[in-house]
């Protein structure tokens, strides 16, 4: 009924963390202030996107700057990648990463959630990189989204990115090349997080909780 959807309207937007306002009271208005959240969502503006079958979906894209070649940053993330369980691993709660196409400047991986992941189950993003040489070095633009429903996501997408190339100097380790990397450009969607202190142990403050609408890839 009319009367019953005009209640659950608001609840929705608390939901996602938009109170309604207070003269918001026609459910066309309401509807269109949810449909804009909804649509927020799931665009991330900053990086070209994978892409996800899930309508409503976290995402965090990164603009990033590399003291080294674009070669050295490719090597690096495609060697952390190969080398798990051995090498390398996951510092953010130990997740699985999957190459799924590479060129010389693009690579596209998929990571799964790792042992902590919310109620036992696996979880799926996928992550895609673009580099670009430049005179100071190579420009990173990453943008990773999680393949279910999902608003918040407790840094995951953003960890996502920044494990395959953050440095010695991060908390991370580095297997071929320890270069730096200047984050110009951070940008999670409306309810992701972009928290570099869970991404590494030595960094993380907090344990990752998942909840309602929240992905629990961890």
């Amino acid at each position: 009924p009319r009367y019953q959807k005009a209640q659950a309207l608001p609840k929705l937007l608390v939901l996602f963390g938009i109170r309604p306002a207070a003269n918001t009271s026609s459910l066309a208005a309401m509807a269109k202030r949810l449909v804009v959240v909804l649509v927020s969502a799931t665009i991330t503006l900053a990086s070209k996107c994978p892409g996800s079958a899930a309508f409503i979906h976290a995402s965090c894209s990164v603009q990033a700057d590399s003291a080294t070649s674009c070669d050295d940053v490719m090597e690096e993330m495609k060697a952390r990648i190969e080398g798990q369980y051995k090498a390398w691993h996951d510092p953010h709660n130990n997740g699985t990463y999957k190459i799924l196409s590479e060129g010389k400047t693009e690579l596209l991986v998929t990571r799964t959630s790792g042992a902590k992941s919310f109620g036992g189950k696996t979880y799926t993003d996928k992550v895609l990189f673009e580099l670009s040489q430049s005179a100071d070095g190579c420009s990173v633009s990453a943008c990773s989204e999680s393949q279910g429903t999902s608003v918040g996501d407790f840094s995951t997408n953003y960890c996502n990115i920044r494990n395959l190339y953050c440095g010695s100097a991060e908390g991370c380790k580095p297997i071929k090349h320890d270069f730096s990397t200047k984050e110009t450009s951070v940008s999670p969607s409306i309810g992701a997080s972009k928290d570099a202190s869970v991404c590494a142990p030595v960094l993380r403050a907090k344990d990752d909780i998942g909840g309602v609408f929240t992905d629990p890839n961890h």
